[in-house]
């Protein structure tokens, strides 16, 4: 683990940084599949209101 030594002899430690990298865009697939999760998303939430107004 990378450390320095500061003044008076404490140690300082310090994380390991990640590799960075960059990212590349979403491509068409990627898209249509964040869509359908989305829509699921939207179903699931409005049908769980709907089933909490049935119930109550």
């Amino acid at each position: 683990m990378p450390y320095t030594t500061e003044d008076g002899g404490r140690l300082n430690n310090f994380a390991h940084e990640p590799k960075m990298y960059q990212t590349q865009p979403p491509t068409t697939k990627d898209k249509r599949n964040y869509a359908i999760l989305g829509l699921l998303a939207v179903a699931l939430v409005a049908g769980l209101l709907t089933l909490t107004v049935a119930i109550s």
